[in-house]
């Protein structure tokens, strides 16, 4: 059975009148086994494909090893399916016109599916609403399942269907399965992907060259097998009259899940984390307290880690009041680190929208701010990446310049990667 930890990190002490509390909480799991194999429900993986025409030859005939690539790590026994996207989508296996729309991993079944995957054809637009609507109707035809996940991927805009359709179909999966989401090629618009993968619990990233598709597909395959706790919840609680300013996760990435809490009890909000393997991640947590007097003491929230309403991990956030400076101007270096990586995240975000809009000099602040903070939080390859789009003149003070001939690819690589953290070494 999986076990979980938890570990705080933060400087308790606050000033005369102060009322904000930091902390970073560690949750680690142990022992989390194979998805869909802890007895606590069934797994199920669904392939989404982008099979429209600007996929062309090279980058489908790349896809479709990649996926028959992913359909050998899916263990026996899960549930699974493949959709063909377009400017509609299409179950490509199992071949059910009703009922169930999944079928359970097996020999025959692996077989026949990658049979099915080298029937590909490349035709039609893009509408990757219609892709995650079909996904979530396949996962609901099948009720056991606990643990479901997909891969989406695309390699051009999403032109046939408008923003608003998009968001709509966003919001109507939400909550009901994971998605990993890649991009191949340069084509594609990393804002309207990341949505996506952001909303769904999962990450996304760019795959420059179709040759790589298949060795990232059986990755993010095998990651997803890993993954034995289907679900599991983050709970904070806080006092009465205490206000949560916002629960963000910031390893292994940056995810703010402060607008996706939903009640537990009055005190006690939950935020989703999806499914777990053997890892760790470290959640950013920031409490408005009433300020109390000299050597008053109150705890600031109850951090928990609960699946299937269990909870089985908690760490304590704490606020003492102190007229010592010596103790109340101390910066704890796990929130400084985590509050650097996540200002670092927004800095290249921006930098590179400034850059697309024509706005040079705010491109050039932003993108400046941003080598200087990922030389501050010690993230190298943030900085690797940085170099391909800045010539970076003084890396402590972030003076830079935009290069004026900058490869695509790495101006994308630059964006997927910006939520990517380093960890605090303790």
């Amino acid at each position: 059975m999986a076990q979980f930890t938890a570990a705080v990190y933060q400087n308790e002490f606050l000033p005369d009148g102060g009322t904000d509390v930091n902390g970073i909480v560690t949750i680690t799991c142990t022992g989390a086994g194979e998805a869909g194999r802890g007895g606590g429900g069934q797994a199920g993986e669904i392939i989404i494909v982008d099979t429209s025409g600007s996929m062309g030859r090279t980058k489908l005939e790349a896809a479709k090893v990649a996926a028959a690539a992913a359909l050998d790590q899916i263990l026996d026994g899960t549930w699974f399916a493949v959709v063909a996207g377009t400017h509609a989508a299409y179950l490509a296996y199992p071949p059910a016109r009703s009922g169930a729309g999944m079928v359970q991993m097996n020999p025959q079944t692996r077989h026949e599916a990658q049979q099915a995957v080298r029937g590909f054809r490349s035709d039609g637009g893009t509408a990757m609403g219609t892709w995650l609507l079909l996904a979530g109707r396949l996962f609901d035809s099948i009720p056991m399942l606990a643990q479901k996940h997909a891969i989406l991927l695309t390699d051009g805009e999403n032109h046939n269907e408008s923003p608003d359709q998009l968001t709509s179909s966003i919001a109507a999966v939400t909550g009901r399965f994971q998605c990993d989401c890649r991009g191949v090629g340069v084509d594609w618009q990393v804002a309207e992907v990341r949505r996506i993968a952001q909303a769904l619990l999962g990450t996304v990233d760019i795959i420059p060259r179709p040759e790589q598709l298949a060795t990232v597909f059986a990755e993010l395959m095998r990651s997803a097998m890993s993954r034995g706790v289907a679900d599991a919840q983050l709970r904070v609680w806080a006092p009465q009259g205490a206000q949560v300013q916002f629960v963000r996760q910031v390893s292994p990435t940056v995810e703010d899940l402060t607008n996706r809490r939903v009640e537990v009890n009055p005190l006690t909000g939950g935020y989703p984390t999806g499914a777990w393997s053997d890892e760790s991640r470290d959640y950013h947590i920031s409490i408005r307290l009433s300020p109390k007097a000299i050597g008053q003491e109150q705890l600031a929230a109850r951090v928990q880690l609960a699946v299937g309403g269990e909870v089985l991990a908690q760490g304590l956030v704490k606020a003492k009041w102190s007229d010592d400076e010596g103790l109340t101007t101390r910066i704890n270096p796990e929130v400084a680190h985590y509050t650097g990586q996540t200002e670092l995240a927004q800095a290249i975000q921006d930098g590179l929208a400034a850059k697309a809009a024509g706005d040079e000099e705010g491109a050039t602040t932003k993108l400046g701010r941003a080598v200087q903070l990922a030389a501050q939080t010690g993230n190298e390859e943030a900085t690797t990446r940085l170099r391909k789009v800045v010539d970076i003149t003084d890396i402590e003070t972030g003076t830079v310049r935009l290069k004026r001939s900058v490869d695509k690819a790495d101006e994308m690589a630059l964006d997927t990667a910006s939520t990517k953290t380093t960890r605090v070494r303790h």
